[in-house]
């Protein structure tokens, strides 16, 4: 059932719990009530998502085809079934993996999940029909086809063998949805629920909660454990963190700053408990290359100059979640660039007095001395707000001008998908630590960039870098990819990499943290000992 694939697990992770009783006794019923730092959800189609706002409103009412596994959730390589029957060795020479399908398994409405489902609901994400978006479909560009010869099987083909796609699988928002309501309406689970998960849709509130019940049919009989949840929508911290202080809910899973922490353990002492994580998220900054004069790459090599990354990070840290000084692959990573291939780069050069003269000289040869301009950001506490307005100010000691236009969630990402934007502050997050898919969104084309700009260049460096097998030639190759991206062309600038730190009520029990928070997120195996 379970298959350890690739190197070993990536990052260093702290977990801070508070002991637990030498023998507790698992407690059925009750209901989880827990918070989402956002003011909703922009749909609930996990396929066209890519906010953790749709995966914790909606991820306990799907299934996925395989996870990393929720016992051992920080593993990069630990994976796991959920709704085929074992992990399959590949055959082909790689480039071929067939999944065998449980049986029995049924939608939320009845009617039996097969293999057909499967097949239906991968290609909706890899092979999109025309107006209908699915951002992460250029991570699958090794997939030539996937198909479903019979009801309890599913075969991937691969274009060329490659280690980066059996992670790709476990991807938290590859939710399985109805072959028959894909095949009407591929926009029906944009504003609609209907899976096969471990609870099922109850009730939707806009901006303030979503309801979810157990699900007597759900497969693995013995799960999950609790009755029903609530999520709760709060885009503010004090909010949260009060509701959290005054037991009115459990526990939020993105994550709460170090003062956030300090506050609730002060003041609940052993009622709370932490658990914390390298997180693979990072900020980002990207221009919108059709905007003037952001065509300039002299201008875009300018934002990232100015900014102190070393200096900036422990500042940062005290009172954001964001910690690692990192390039565009997850620190840890064996492909991701060392301090001294960094302090090469645009942005990371040890001389902070250096960097801001050469992005002074660079405005000045452009034209573009004192630009004013617009920063869209997001309307999410941390660290989005903290991180622009440590921006604004990086950015001023170079004479710019620039104000930020926040706004929640849906209109932040309209704006971005329109076009509609200067310059935009972003988060490239993700699920499995999985360096050579994590760096597609840097991609021109990718449906997660939005640089509006087209580079052959780019994208042929990276194919180089996907298909090399060699782990030292694969570093070099993502290596030229990425000082081609962030400082040949400074297509983007990427800020300091997260840290995820839970504080939850110590009666929550049976779940894990992971370096994401878009991970382990079905609540299945959550209890409450109260």
């Amino acid at each position: 059932m379970r298959s350890r694939y690739g190197a070993a697990c990536i990052g260093a992770m702290l977990v801070t719990v508070l002991p637990a009783a030498a023998a507790e006794t698992l407690k059925h019923g009750g209901t989880l009530t827990y918070l989402i730092p956002a003011d909703a959800p922009p749909s609930f189609d996990g396929h066209r998502e890519t906010t953790f706002a749709t995966v914790h409103s909606a991820a306990p009412f799907y299934s996925v085809l395989i996870r990393i596994d929720p016992q051992n959730p920080s593993s990069t390589t630990d994976f796991v079934c959920d709704l085929c029957t074992e992990m399959p060795k590949p055959t082909d020479g790689g480039k071929t993996y067939t999944f065998k399908i449980r049986q029995g398994v049924k939608f939320h409405d009845g009617s039996p999940l097969t293999a057909a489902d499967v097949a239906a609901s991968w290609e909706m994400i890899i092979h999109p029909p025309q107006g209908v978006l699915s951002p992460r479909g250029s991570d699958y560009a090794m997939v030539d086809t996937v198909e479903a010869p019979d009801d309890a099987t599913v075969v991937f083909r691969l274009k060329f063998a490659t280690n980066a796609f059996l992670p790709g699988l476990a991807d938290p928002f590859a939710w399985i949805y109805k072959k028959a309501i894909l095949d009407k309406d591929p926009h029906w689970y944009e504003k609609n629920i209907m899976g096969s998960g471990p609870f099922k849709f109850v009730d939707y509130q806009i901006g303030q909660s979503i309801k979810g019940v157990k699900n007597p049919d759900y497969y693995r009989k013995e799960l999950p454990y609790l009755d029903g949840f609530t999520a709760i929508y709060a885009d503010k911290q004090a909010v949260r963190v009060e509701a959290i202080r005054s037991d009115r809910a459990e526990m939020e899973f993105r994550g709460l700053p170090p003062s956030a922490r300090d506050e609730l353990v002060h003041a609940l002492g052993d009622k709370i408990a932490v658990q914390e994580s390298d997180w693979n998220c990072g900020s980002i900054v990207t221009a919108n290359h059709k905007k003037k004069p952001f065509d300039d790459v002299r201008v875009r090599r300018a934002l990232t100059l100015a900014v102190d990354r070393w200096h900036g990070a422990p500042a940062l840290a005290k009172i954001a979640v964001v910690k690692t000084v990192g390039g565009i692959v997850f620190p840890g990573s064996p492909l991701a660039a060392t301090r001294d291939e960094l302090q090469r780069i645009a942005g990371y050069w040890p001389d902070i007095d250096k960097s801001r003269a050469e992005a002074k000289r660079l405005l000045k040869e452009a034209g573009a001395e004192g630009l004013s301009f617009e920063l869209l950001n997001r309307n999410v506490d941390q660290p989005y707000k903290y991180v622009g307005t440590w921006l604004v100010d990086e950015w001023s000691k170079i004479g710019l001008k620039v104000s930020q236009r926040v706004v929640p969630t849906g209109p932040w990402f309209e704006a971005m998908r329109g076009g509609t934007f200067d310059v935009v502050l972003q988060a490239n997050c993700h699920s499995i630590v999985n360096p050579a898919l994590d760096v597609t969104p840097y991609l021109p084309g990718s449906a997660e960039n939005y640089g509006y700009y087209t580079d052959q260049h780019e994208l042929d460096l990276y194919d180089k870098m996907l298909r090399e097998t060699d782990p030292q030639k694969q570093h070099a190759l993502m290596n030229d990819f990425e000082n081609y991206v962030t400082d040949e062309q400074a297509h983007a600038m990427v800020l300091p990499w997260w840290n995820r730190i839970i504080p939850y009520q110590s009666y929550v029990k049976g779940w894990k943290i992971s370096p994401s928070h878009y991970i382990n997120q079905d609540l299945a195996t959550i209890w409450l000992d109260k």
